[in-house]
């Protein structure tokens, strides 16, 4: 592929960048970027226009069809990048199929901290303040109880994923991990403006993780609909 004449060659590059791993080694694995003006604007757009929620399941190659007529031409360099992502995902996992959830967030979803019960997922804060993790070498092992959480996490041990940058944490069925995944939640939003609540988030996990309808592929929530949201 000729990443020269590709018009999505700078959602492609950081997959090539020294950073990224062939396999996880670690219980977290941060991967930094920028994104690009073209996809900061088309996640603008998306927030004042798109749906609060894009839920769905399938390869990288049924999302795209699934998913497409639900982003315009303005943001549809936000569901290349997002695509790029479930790829990246698919690459770590060995999953043929995922879960997509793409979601506006405006409250507390996941105050409280804890781990997934999931293999491996991947999170993704587009817009607003992203998902907040303690260090394993922080934590206490005879403080945690049976899910892998302390008792007590002070505030000098939480550290945030920064805004745009990729994370993919081991969730509490990884093989081999003692049965802990990262300890993280959805930064506190409650407390400040209006305007400063909202999150945009890309989750990408197991297809059989919690929210997926059977009955409903993809699942598509309008603004101003009941709200569901979720993690982290």
């Amino acid at each position: 592929m000729d990443l020269s004449s590709c018009p999505t060659k700078d959602l492609i590059q950081p997959f090539r960048s020294p950073q990224a791993l062939s396999h996880l080694d670690q219980t977290l694995l941060l991967i930094p970027r920028v994104l690009p003006s073209a996809l900061q604007q088309a996640i603008q757009v998306l927030i004042m226009t798109g749906p609060d929620l894009i839920l769905a399941r399938g390869t990288p190659e049924n999302l795209r069809s699934l998913l497409t007529p639900y982003f315009s031409e303005q943001t549809r360099p936000l569901l290349e990048d997002a695509l790029a992502l479930v790829k990246r995902y698919q690459a770590e996992s060995g999953l043929s199929e995922v879960r997509f959830r793409l979601e506006q967030v405006t409250t507390d979803s996941c105050r409280k901290f804890h781990t997934d019960h999931v293999h491996l997922r991947l999170l993704c804060t587009y817009h607003g303040l992203g998902t907040e993790w303690v260090p394993e070498d922080l934590l206490s092992t005879d403080t945690m109880n049976a899910a892998g959480i302390p008792s007590n996490i002070s505030p000098d041990m939480v550290r945030r994923i920064e805004t745009g940058h990729i994370a993919l944490l081991k969730g509490n069925k990884w093989p081999g991990h003692k049965g802990r995944g990262v300890v993280h939640r959805s930064p506190p939003v409650s407390h400040l403006p209006v305007n400063d609540r909202l999150r945009l988030l890309l989750t990408v996990d197991e297809p059989t993780a919690c929210g997926m309808s059977e009955n409903s592929n993809p699942t598509i929530r309008q603004k101003n609909s009941l709200s569901s949201e979720i993690c982290c």
